[in-house]
């Protein structure tokens, strides 16, 4: 019994003289080693620099390219507005057909007003000249 309490336990994943030899020795040359503490500090701030040089100079890039393309992408932004207000226009007709009786009337409404528009303005001639007379003005009006 006095054997056993004065024997030391050992730690499990201690390594064993060998071991350490064995790393110690002369076979470690193919070992790739890690380069010294401050060189990587070195790098990683010469990348952190030219990060934030690049981030301040972002708003003069970004303006340069915007003045440089200005025709072009505002007819981009045109077209892709005018993409996204169809696609807005068609669902907000998709929601209105989908109430009951309500297309129908709209139908009606639509007929009517064409029928209207047709004997209003376009069997006499006076009065063909004279929706002429409003669209050249309109025409005048917004494109100047």
């Amino acid at each position: 019994m006095m054997e056993n309490q004065s024997q030391q336990p050992q730690p499990v994943n201690s390594p064993s003289p060998q071991d350490v030899l064995s790393l110690s020795g002369g076979e470690n040359h193919n070992v790739p080693k890690l380069p010294a503490a401050d060189k990587s500090l070195s790098q990683w701030q010469e990348i952190l620099k030219q990060i934030m040089e690049f981030l301040e100079k972002l708003p003069d890039y970004i303006g340069s390219i915007f003045n440089n393309n200005k025709r072009g992408l505002i007819n981009l932004l045109l077209i892709l507005s005018a993409f996204v207000t169809v696609k807005v226009v068609i669902a907000l007709l998709d929601a209105v057909n989908d109430i009951p009786l309500l297309q129908p009337i709209f139908e009606l409404i639509g007929l009517f007003y064409s029928v209207w528009f047709a004997f209003r303005y376009l069997l006499k001639f006076d009065t063909r000249q004279e929706l002429s007379q409003k669209f050249n003005a309109f025409k005048q009006r917004s494109f100047g």
